[in-house]
């Protein structure tokens, strides 16, 4: 701050885009993330973008009994919603890894002046906001 209290708004200015060049490539990095989850010991593996979306599901043949198809589904629908919820929480620490950093230095020490912690973050990130998480 300058002298009086007063914002310097060049200074103010050249913060907020540096602060929005690290957001976008964080964005970046994690639309191109990939994290896996697994269930039953391997035998399935989601795979999901550091967004949390699902890019990629693996049924390992060994899972299947054609001897008891009903049991069988019942066993993989648990099976592959496992592996969804173990691929989501990995996703969320890559989430977290990358823009909790960022979240904080919004209203944290050395963050942009006038700016509060609190809320969520643009871009679908929910949670990340810089006050309790």
């Amino acid at each position: 701050m300058e002298p009086g209290g007063q914002l310097n708004m060049q200074e103010l200015l050249q913060q907020a885009q540096a602060m929005q060049q690290q957001l976008f490539t964080a964005q970046r990095e994690l639309a191109e993330a990939e994290v896996k989850g697994t269930a039953g010991g391997g035998l399935v593996t989601a795979t999901v973008n550091g967004q949390g979306e699902v890019t990629g599901l693996s049924i390992d043949p060994k899972a299947i009994d054609a001897d008891d198809p009903a049991d069988t589904a019942e066993t993989v629908a648990d099976l592959v919603l496992a592996a969804i919820r173990d691929a989501g929480r990995e996703a969320q620490e890559l989430q977290q890894e990358k823009m909790g950093p960022l979240a904080q230095g919004l209203g944290g020490a050395g963050g942009i002046p006038g700016l509060g912690g609190g809320g969520d973050l643009p871009g679908g990130f929910p949670g990340l906001g810089g006050q309790g998480s």
